[in-house]
């Protein structure tokens, strides 16, 4: 895990009684900071006699304004994702050290900012690699692969309420509610989602989520893991690379290219059903993933000038009434709006 530090206290009891029982600390007490960047989860760095870990305990109510619960058992799910995960992609998750149900929390291995920098940052300051985002494809196009290939998968990940409280209510639903016009094409999008199941989802694939680690990408906070629809995680990495073009212009036609180079990848590694019958779910699903994000429950901080968020609901709404069957259609209609 790698995330930025802020000072503070001595760890809270619960998390070190956690690590305990997880046979990681001794009697003792162990210094520590607490990390930044998650709305879902308290993240600590802990200091113990062997070396640092991560240790993340699930919220019941994420940081956000509107009023957004969460079961707090999804830790479990997160840590059963990452040994799947690492199973089909060796090391594209940090080491699982422990898990502790009794608090919710788990334990992993902590990977160093100036080694493991946040792909979101990278974005951020107008680096654009698509050979990078096509590595984050072929990565997760294997993970859903392998477990598409193993359907008692499916019987690990009873998360169907999980996922719908994390993701498809306060995404799609609180979306449909801000826009009544476009209630019907929302809903229709959660149905889709939910009657498609295929493979291991991780559900929140974004690039606050991943690490650009030197021997590939490196994916965290698997908090949404379901099986289900593999379409969502590739529409909800795509979504942020169109966001990021109003976050950072001068580098918009290097987040294109990182857009078309991941769809590119990842449409080529499916195996376990037509290619083209999961771009086009993952074609009508964008756009109401590309809506949630000024209208839903969770906006990105990034976006905060109302022209801008004119921009993305007016080629939204466009493309859910007019659903694309190709993920290029919405490359190339944001575009036009970009350009206009």
């Amino acid at each position: 895990m790698n995330l930025a530090a802020m000072p503070v206290d001595a760890p809270p009891p619960d998390i070190l009684d956690a690590l305990r029982r997880m046979h990681l600390l001794g009697d003792g007490n162990a210094p520590g900071e607490r990390l930044t960047g998650g709305v879902s989860s308290d993240i600590w760095r802990i200091d113990l006699p062997d070396g640092p870990v991560c240790v993340k305990r699930a919220l019941a109510k994420l940081r956000v304004t509107a009023d957004w619960q969460a079961p707090v058992e999804r830790n479990r799910y997160e840590a059963a994702w990452m040994r799947r995960a690492n199973a089909a992609v060796p090391g594209s998750v940090p080491a699982l050290l422990g898990s502790d149900e009794a608090s919710g929390a788990l334990a992993m291995q902590y990977l160093p900012p100036h080694d493991y920098p946040l792909w979101k940052a990278q974005l951020r300051d107008g680096t654009a690699d698509a050979d990078f985002a096509a590595q984050v494809a072929a990565s997760l196009v294997r993970i859903h692969a392998a477990t598409a290939a193993d359907p008692n998968t499916a019987a690990e990940f009873p998360t169907d309420r999980i996922f719908f409280d994390i993701r498809l209510e306060p995404y799609l639903l609180a979306t449909a509610r801000a826009h009544p016009a476009l209630a019907a094409q929302l809903r229709a999008l959660v149905a889709q989602t939910e009657n498609t199941k295929n493979a291991l989802v991780h559900g929140d694939v974004s690039p606050k989520n991943i690490l650009a680690g030197p021997h590939g990408p490196v994916f965290l906070d698997a908090e949404c893991a379901w099986w289900g629809d593999p379409a969502f995680d590739l529409a909800f990495c795509l979504n942020h690379l169109l966001l990021k073009c109003l976050w950072t212009p001068a580098a918009m036609s290097g987040f294109l290219d990182c857009f078309d180079a991941l769809s590119t990848r990842y449409i080529e590694g499916v195996t376990w059903e037509r290619p083209q019958q999961l771009e086009s779910r993952a074609a009508r699903l964008l756009p109401g993933l590309f809506l949630a994000r000024v209208d839903g429950k969770s906006p990105v901080e990034y976006i905060t000038r109302e022209a801008d968020k004119d921009r993305v609901r007016r080629v939204a709404a466009t493309l859910l009434r007019e659903p694309p069957r190709q993920l290029g259609e919405i490359r190339q209609a944001w575009s036009k709006e970009l350009a206009a």
